[in-house]
Order: C-alpha cells, then sequence, then structure tokens
C-alpha cells in the first residue's frame, strides 16, 4: 500500500567514532550507564558524547532527571550542552557537589473544582464577554479514501481522547470562578455526515471548521466525518484553542491513525 511498516525495519546499529575509554572512577561509570540506558546504547565510553551518541532536546531533559534520581544532584540541562561527555560531565559534578536537588514533584488530590491556567482563564473570559464564535477554532481537515472501517475510526477517537483530558474537559463557573471539569472518554462523539447533493467538499469542511463551541456544555474537541462516498471521506477535527495549539494537531492526527491501526 506505498507505506513504510516500522516495525520491520532493522534496529539502527551504533557504530562507534571514537575509541572507547573505560570510565575510570565510580561517578563515570554511573554517567556511563545512565547516557546508555537513555539512549538505548549497549556500552558507553568517558570520551563519548551525549549529543554525538544521538542524545537531543528530549533525551536530555531525561537524563537530568535521571542524575538528579540516581545521585542526588541538580545539574542544569544547559551543563549537558557544555560537558557533553561523560568524564566532562563527571568533572562538572565533581565541581558543584553539594548543589540541593529540587523537592520532587508529587501528585496531588484533585480539588473536586480544578481551577483554570492563565492562559485558559484568559480565553474563558474572551468566550464569556464576546459569546461562542469560531475566532479560536483550530481546524484540521484530513481527506480518506479507501474502504473506511467507521466503527474502528469511533474507537480510536476514544481511544484518543481518553489519553488526552484536555480533550474532554468543559468549562463551569460557580461564585464567579471559572472551574474545569472533566468528563468520561465517550462523551466526544465522532459525527458522521453524508455530503449534501450539489455542495463542494471544501464547503461542507469549511462548515464543519467553524463551529461554535459552548465551552460550558460541550467538550472542546468536535470529530466530524463527511462521506463524499463509499470510499472517499473528510475527517474535520476541530479543537478550541482553550484545550491545544496548533502544533498540537499533528500530534492528535497520529495518535488517532495508531489507534486506528492497531
Amino acid at each position: 500500500n506505498g507505506k513504510v511498516d516500522r516495525k520491520a525495519l532493522p534496529a539502527p546499529e551504533f557504530t562507534r567514532t571514537t575509541p572507547y575509554r573505560a570510565p575510570r572512577s565510580q561517578r563515570e561509570a554511573l554517567l556511563a550507564g545512565l547516557f546508555a540506558d537513555v539512549l538505548d546504547l549497549p556500552q558507553v565510553g568517558s570520551d563519548d558524547g551525549f549529543f554525538d551518541l544521538g542524545g537531543h532536546s528530549l533525551t536530555v531533559t531525561r537524563l537530568v532527571a535521571r542524575i538528579r534520581v540516581e545521585l542526588g544532584v541538580e545539574v542544569p540541562i544547559r551543563a549537558v550542552f557544555e560537558a557533553p561527555t561523560v568524564a566532562q560531565l563527571a568533572d562538572w559534578l565533581d565541581a558543584h557537589d553539594g548543589r540541593a536537588t529540587r523537592a520532587a514533584l508529587l501528585a496531588q488530590p484533585r480539588p473536586a473544582r480544578i481551577p483554570l491556567s492563565w492562559a485558559q482563564s484568559r480565553l474563558w473570559f474572551l468566550h464569556r464577554y464576546e459569546g461562542p464564535s469560531a475566532t479560536y477554532n483550530i481546524p484540521l481537515a484530513l481527506r480518506l479514501r479507501g474502504s473506511l472501517d467507521v466503527a474502528a475510526l469511533r474507537a480510536a477517537l476514544a481511544d484518543v481522547v481518553a489519553r488526552h483530558e484536555s480533550l474532554r474537559t468543559i468549562f463551569g463557573e460557580a461564585d464567579g470562578v471559572a472551574h474545569q471539569q472533566i468528563l468520561p472518554a465517550e462523551t466526544v462523539p465522532l459525527i458522521v455526515t453524508e455530503l449534501a447533493d450539489g455542495m463542494p467538499l471544501t464547503e461542507a469542511v469549511n462548515q464543519a471548521a467553524a463551529h461554535h463551541f459552548e465551552l460550558a456544555t460541550e467538550t472542546p474537541l468536535r470529530a466530524q466525518l463527511i462521506a463524499e462516498s463509499q470510499t472517499e471521506h473528510a475527517l474535520v477535527l476541530v479543537v478550541h484553542h482553550i484545550a491545544a495549539d496548533g502544533a498540537s494537531l499533528a500530534p492528535l492526527a497520529n495518535d488517532l491513525a495508531t489507534a486506528y491501526t492497531a
């Protein structure tokens, strides 16, 4: 079908570009082990650089978190960029011993009325002041060709919504204070419609994208499947900006596709 079967691809092989030098201290050995764990490598030497081994901005965050847990030392992300090898980072730690770690983040009981973030409060105020509109809608339209299993798509949508609470949250008000209420996943339906005779598909998509959310009673995600024929569909996902931003739509679509093909 022209798609790449990622599961069938061979695992990338690690090729060393610098001579291996064994860790010379317990601290270097621990750091080498953390580098290897975070980057999923079989072996890391003292002169191996974190980013030369394939590290990036996301994995460096994991490395810093692991160091905090294993060594009880707070290492700024900048330090890993400035001292990227095992030996250099060990020297950095030797020079910064005694730096207090931040208290671990602990899960707190969820209040009955969840407060809004600053950004959510701003959008909630505009929603109340201006009334429901499409101004803060973020739409994504996907053209689907071929046989479509609507039941599987509906189940995939429920799976994605179950994993992202922001997509199934409504925003109420009590005693003049706005709050969030998280609903069950099944509260976000897949709306299935047929394209009206003579109506261009683009017009139907634009109408779906212009939906007016009522945030107090309606979840900030709307999913509409427009059937042009048995093998031609358009899936229109519309998210209110109070729940996501434009950068969230591609990961959302990928999550939905993964759940559909699972």
